[in-house]
């Protein structure tokens, strides 16, 4: 794993970031570019996580875990002033499919699957 965890470990913390800002901490957007955001940032933790040789069915199952548990968090959280949203949850899943079939196809002579 080494240097190729690296990736991974940012793509988290950025994650955390995004996904745990206090509402008057985020930027105005034009409608739906939380739902971009969401699915890239999805697709950059499955990605990296199978860049760092991550098991693969262990880390997308995580990933679609903490897909659920920041859309709870979201809502019961008040301090952060977010909503949980169904939605938002759906375009994480599909970002982590996006992710998966980006690394396969970019990674595929470099690790076993």
């Amino acid at each position: 794993m080494g240097r190729r965890i690296l990736p991974f470990v940012t793509a988290v913390l950025l994650s955390v970031i995004v996904l745990f800002t206090p509402q008057s901490g985020v930027p105005d957007s034009p409608p739906g570019t939380d739902k971009v955001v969401h699915t890239l940032l999805f697709a950059l933790l499955a990605a990296t996580g199978l860049w760092a040789r991550l098991p693969v069915w262990p880390l997308l199952g995580g990933l679609v875990a903490y897909a659920a548990v920041s859309e709870v968090l979201q809502a019961v959280i008040t301090a952060l002033g977010r909503g949980g949203d169904v939605v938002d949850g759906l375009v994480d899943v599909l970002g982590i499919g996006l992710g998966w079939l980006v690394a396969r196809r970019a990674f595929s002579g470099t690790r076993p699957r």
